[in-house]
């Protein structure tokens, strides 16, 4: 018996309960604090000023509607620019527009080709990246008449990094490629056929515009040069995306990778905030892509080969992928120059 004045001792198995309890209340209290923070934090991404009958004006006349009810954007449909500079000239390589309806969870992703056909002094959208990305997305903006509300601009190296953080990629290469640039380090040797690509490697794929052939002359990679190379970007944009989505429990190194190689408008807590729709995306059924289709062999200022869009073909892929409004934008919306 334990001596007068004197307290029990504590069994070792009621300390050891005493102290679990005393964590787990801690580590609740933790939880409930990131918790709330991360609510604060998080918040609907910003829509682009105005609509369509402030940005486009006189729409609602040429409509003969004197209200602007009919163009209410659907809701938590969101537009972004997405570009990549080519490495040896500052050019846009890469240029693309997104609708993300969260909604409904579909994505329509439409490219631009680098050569599209703009009314400036370099007739070619690509060159408009020397002027910002800001001043990219009033033209592409103008010329597809939607707005765009946030823009997304990346360093290559950082799709390289995602890829393999992904353990690499499963990817049908279309053709041959068979190109060496000293200058810029750029080796490229692949034949056609499902093989699987290191981050690197998915890199090439992406970037391979020209072959040599055995003589030593230079010819287009693909039979629709440029057009068949923004068809392989996409289908590696989307194979990249089913095993990231696939992928779920990586979602925070998906989120270093992004702050680390993405410029963005977007603030953090807006990017928080499309976490949880992408999440449950299924790439699969949802996801849809394009090219603006048109003419490449156009020559305007005498700068050749520029691709002039085909308007009502066009038009009707703007209509189909992009369109954020609930009905459907028409072409006197539209900003397509024609010169031919």
């Amino acid at each position: 018996m334990p001596r007068r004045g004197s307290r029990a001792r504590s069994s070792p198995v009621r300390r050891f309960g005493r102290s679990l309890y005393h964590w787990i209340v801690a580590f609740c209290a933790v939880v409930v604090v990131l918790f709330c923070a991360y609510r604060l934090a998080v918040k609907p991404p910003s829509m682009a000023v105005g609509d369509v009958g402030q940005a486009q004006p006189g729409i609602a006349a040429q409509t003969g509607s004197d209200t602007q009810d009919e163009w209410q954007r659907k809701p938590a449909t969101y537009i972004f620019l997405l570009a990549a500079s080519d490495q040896s000239s500052g050019n846009a390589d890469t240029i693309m527009v997104c609708t993300y309806d969260t909604v409904n969870q579909s994505i329509g992703l439409v490219s631009i080709p680098r050569d599209t056909l703009v009314d400036r002094k370099i007739p070619k959208i690509n060159a408009v990246y020397h002027r910002g990305v800001e001043e990219m997305m009033d033209v592409a903006s103008d010329m597809l008449g939607i707005p765009i509300d946030h823009y997304v601009t990346a360093d290559m190296q950082g799709f390289a990094a995602l890829v393999d953080e992904l353990g690499g990629i499963d990817f049908e290469v279309p053709v041959l490629m068979n190109y060496d640039d000293p200058v810029q380090e750029l080796h490229i040797h692949f034949s056609p056929g499902m093989q699987h690509l290191t981050g690197q490697q998915a890199l090439e794929v992406a970037r391979c515009r020209k072959n040599y052939d055995s003589a030593g002359n230079i010819y287009d990679a693909y039979p629709d040069a440029d057009i068949g190379r923004t068809r392989t970007q996409q289908a590696l944009l989307s194979a990249i995306l089913q095993k990231a989505l696939a992928n779920p429990q990586k979602v925070a190194r998906y989120f270093s990778i992004l702050t680390s190689y993405v410029t963005t408008d977007l603030s953090a807590g807006e990017l928080l905030w499309f976490m949880e729709p992408i999440l449950s995306f299924s790439p699969t059924g949802g996801l849809a892509a394009g090219t603006l289709p048109g003419d490449g062999t156009i020559t305007y200022r005498g700068i050749a080969w520029c691709y002039q869009l085909d308007r009502e073909a066009s038009l009707e892929m703007i209509n189909t992928m992009l369109n954020p409004y609930t009905r459907e934008i028409t072409m006197d919306m539209t900003n397509m120059l024609q010169v031919g």
